[in-house]
């Protein structure tokens, strides 16, 4: 089986069956009965798709995709869907990520901005460290003189447990160099985004 993104699903593990088989089995389902007899199977199939940003090399994901550009304007990539598991519940919650970033000499291939942003969603994850982790790799894979990335995210942890506000969505931004330093250029990413510049 293979994702999207050209990652290949390892082989099933079994532990991760019979933990299902113990949890339907303790919240006082049959497991054996016909709806719920391949559910191990297909849930640890599940988790290995889910959490497949752990077994991604970053080096190979970027290989040969990094080039010299005479080029210091800003690029955009935005509405990157994503879904991912909180940590904290492991339900799922998904949204979308926009990327900017000022070249420094090296831009970076169209299609791995979004794998990057695969690579640390397929994982257990906070928004707040996804979002930090996204802007980190890119800035220290190309150098950039700067790099924006804003995540827009629902988590089912607060839909439908907990608080359970169904509209409640987070929004988490991580702006480092140029970005920071100049809100000129901050505001520039903002309009490219569709979002209003923070008064801050």
């Amino acid at each position: 089986m293979t994702l999207s993104n050209d990652l290949t699903i390892p082989s099933v593990n079994t532990a991760i069956e019979d933990a299902v088989r113990t949890i339907l089995h303790e919240i006082g389902e049959d497991p054996e009965r016909e709806g719920l007899q391949r559910t191990p199977l297909r849930v640890a199939k599940m988790y290995a798709e889910l959490t497949a940003g752990y077994r991604v090399d970053p080096v190979a994901l970027i290989n040969e995709a990094i080039f010299s550009v005479d080029y210091n304007e800003m690029v955009v990539v935005r509405d990157i869907d994503f879904a991912s598991l909180c940590e904290h519940h492991t339900l799922p919650f998904w949204g979308k990520a926009h990327v900017a970033y000022i070249p420094n000499g090296k831009v970076i291939g169209l299609s791995k901005i979004p794998r990057i942003v695969d690579m640390f969603a397929q994982r257990l994850q906070v928004q707040e460290r996804m979002t930090v982790q996204i802007a980190n790799f890119l800035r220290e894979a190309i150098d950039a003189a700067g790099v924006a990335v804003v995540v827009e995210g629902a988590h089912m942890c607060s839909m439908m447990r907990g608080v359970k506000k169904a509209n409640a969505r987070m929004v988490t931004s991580s702006i480092q160099g140029v970005f920071s330093d100049d809100p000129r250029t901050r505001a520039e990413f903002m309009a490219h985004i569709g979002r209003e510049l923070s008064k801050d």
